[in-house]
This record gives C-alpha cells, sequence and structure tokens, in this order.
C-alpha cells in the first residue's frame, strides 16, 4: 500500500498502456439500472479492471462510454478509449479517496502555471498575459479568489483565503466521475484554474488547451515541432477532450 493520494491522471495513463487485446463482444450497449446507467457488451454487465460494475451517473456521459466501445475494430485498444480509462480511474479509484483528490488539485492550485510568468522575451510575456490574465480575473470575480503572481521559477505562496476559497467551490463536485475528470484536466493543463474554469463552462476546452500550451508553443515558433513530442500532445489533447465531455455530461447535476 502507498500513503500517496489516488492520482487519476497516473491511471489513465497506466490503463492507456494496458495491452490491446482481441474484439470479444458484438455489441456495446446501455443499461438503466440503480446508480445509473452500465455499460453492457452482448448484453453482459461490463467491469472495470478492478472488477467494479461499469456504472456512469448519467446516460450522457454511458453514451460516451459505449460509443468507444462500438468504435473498436477486431482489437480492442484502450488507448483509443479515454472516456472508459476515465470511468475505470473513477470507479476503481477516486470513488474511494473523493477528499484526497480534490485536496491534490487545491495543491496544483497553490502552484499553479498560470502564476508564473517569464520575464523574457517581450513576446512571451506579452502571450502569457493575453492567455492568462483572463482566467484570473474570472476567478477572482466569480470564486473570489484572488491568485498572485510570480516571477521565472521562483516559488510564490498563494494566499491561504485564496486556496481555502477554491477548496469550498471545488467542493460541490462529489460525483467521482466529475472529480477524476477535474484532476485529469488539471494534471495535463498545469492549471487547476482552467480545469474549473472549463468545468464552470466559462471557457471552452480549445481555450483552456491553448493557454495551457502558449510556452510550448512559442518555442515551437522559435524552434520548430518535434515528431514525437507532438504524438504525445495529440495523445493527452484526446483525454483532455473526453474529460471535458464527462464533465459536460453530468453538468446538470453540478452547476
Amino acid at each position: 500500500m502507498t500513503d500517496e493520494p489516488y492520482n487519476p491522471m497516473r491511471a489513465a495513463q497506466a490503463n492507456m498502456r494496458a495491452p490491446v487485446i482481441k474484439r470479444f463482444y458484438r455489441q456495446a450497449a446501455i443499461a438503466e439500472t440503480e446508480g445509473g446507467f452500465a455499460l453492457t457488451l452482448d448484453g453482459r454487465s461490463a467491469r472495470t479492471p478492478g472488477k467494479t460494475l461499469l456504472i456512469a451517473p448519467t446516460r450522457a456521459v454511458a453514451e460516451l462510454i459505449a460509443a468507444e466501445w462500438n468504435a473498436q475494430g477486431e482489437k480492442v485498444d484502450p488507448a483509443t478509449m479515454p472516456a472508459t480509462k476515465l470511468a475505470n480511474s473513477a470507479l476503481d479509484g477516486v470513488a474511494r479517496v473523493m477528499d484526497e483528490t480534490r485536496a491534490e488539485i487545491v495543491r496544483y492550485a497553490g502552484t499553479d502555471l498560470l502564476c508564473y510568468r517569464a520575464e523574457r522575451p517581450v513576446e512571451l510575456v506579452a502571450k502569457q498575459a493575453a492567455a492568462f490574465d483572463p482566467a484570473l480575473a474570472w476567478a477572482e470575480e466569480e470564486l473570489g479568489a484572488r491568485f498572485v503572481l510570480g516571477a521565472g521559477l521562483m516559488h510564490v505562496a498563494q494566499p491561504a483565503k485564496t486556496l481555502e476559497r477554491f477548496a469550498a467551490e471545488l467542493a460541490a463536485y462529489d460525483d467521482p466521475f466529475a472529480v477524476a475528470a477535474l484532476s485529469i484536466l488539471t494534471a495535463l493543463s498545469g492549471s487547476a484554474l482552467l480545469a474549473f474554469a472549463v468545468a464552470r463552462g466559462a471557457w471552452t476546452t480549445e481555450a483552456a488547451w491553448a493557454a495551457a500550451h502558449v510556452d510550448e508553443d512559442f518555442q515551437i515558433s522559435q524552434w520548430g515541432e518535434d515528431y514525437e513530442a507532438a504524438e504525445r500532445r495529440a495523445a493527452r489533447w484526446k483525454d483532455f477532450e473526453a474529460a471535458t465531455r464527462v464533465l459536460n455530461g453530468i453538468a446538470a447535476r453540478i452547476r
């Protein structure tokens, strides 16, 4: 056993590395059941790697998962099933450590990407301000959480009241699927604020992703793009987009 909080992003990455197997079912479908909407494979209940019944909280989320299973060809490739990976993480891990996972997101907010700014070159400074400042302004206006900025890699401590306010807003997310999705958005972007802005519908998925990659995109503009890095980024985007779609699928239960 480990004392470290369950990390949904690491779990999703582990699921991504799961072996490709031969397709063993003809049709994935959804069955309404106690607690939500269950994934069925040829009429039989599907389970997570941890042997938990794969039950989504809403029909919309269940449809995302079923669509991934139906889209598989002769082989079942977990790397092409981001909503399923999130469901596995939510049910096998996050459901048991909800408080710890939310606390980990708050810790991210304490060292949020948006709060660390380059001092030069001026082009990057301007790009960061244009991308980051609106999210910080939104957090202050809508959440009552005012974050302070630091230069370079020098650590800047966020006000205790700011993190307390952020934690209070995060407490409204009491569904394992929602908390897992928020954790994945946070880890992939490096920003709990961007993740929360997406979850609240204040920012689009694309806008948050672009903001999270301002530094990387600036470096690409200067030095060009690495093929392998681009492939990794494309894979992360699929997980990021799927997490947003899961949040949108349960939005009515939260907002």
